[in-house]
């Protein structure tokens, strides 16, 4: 051990005897472990950080929807259906911010994707 490994163990040692892991919420009860048998062993330990981090697979899932529906509506001639892209669009990008409002991260991308569309009208 290190020298860094005997100075943590002794002040954890301290602690525990000075009870300050007595008051600790859920102490004394038994863990609630994740069921992680339906993820790949080596995909775990990312699968948790992103978890922890407040990574969900709906978000995921709404981000790759939103890019797949901008990438149509870039090569998109007709405009009824650029229409109904940009509603689809519209729909995807709102539930994607209660997503992160509920995760407390803040939700300027539809300010940012509008200001893109402009521009890009700019241009053609």
């Amino acid at each position: 051990m290190d020298m860094f490994h005997i100075v943590s163990e002794d002040r954890i040692k301290k602690a525990y005897k000075d009870g300050e892991f007595d008051n600790l919420p859920g102490y004394g009860k038994p863990l609630k472990l994740d069921d992680l048998s339906g993820i790949p062993e080596e995909l775990r330990m990312a699968y948790k950080i992103m978890k922890n981090a407040g990574f969900t697979e709906e978000e995921n899932h709404l981000r790759k929807e939103m890019m797949s529906i901008e990438d149509l509506i870039k090569k998109c001639d007709d405009s009824g259906e650029k229409e109904d892209l940009q509603k689809k669009l519209n729909e995807k990008l709102l539930r994607f911010n209660q997503l992160m409002s509920k995760r407390g991260a803040k939700t300027n991308s539809s300010i940012f994707k509008n200001y893109e569309q402009k521009v890009e009208k700019r241009f053609k």
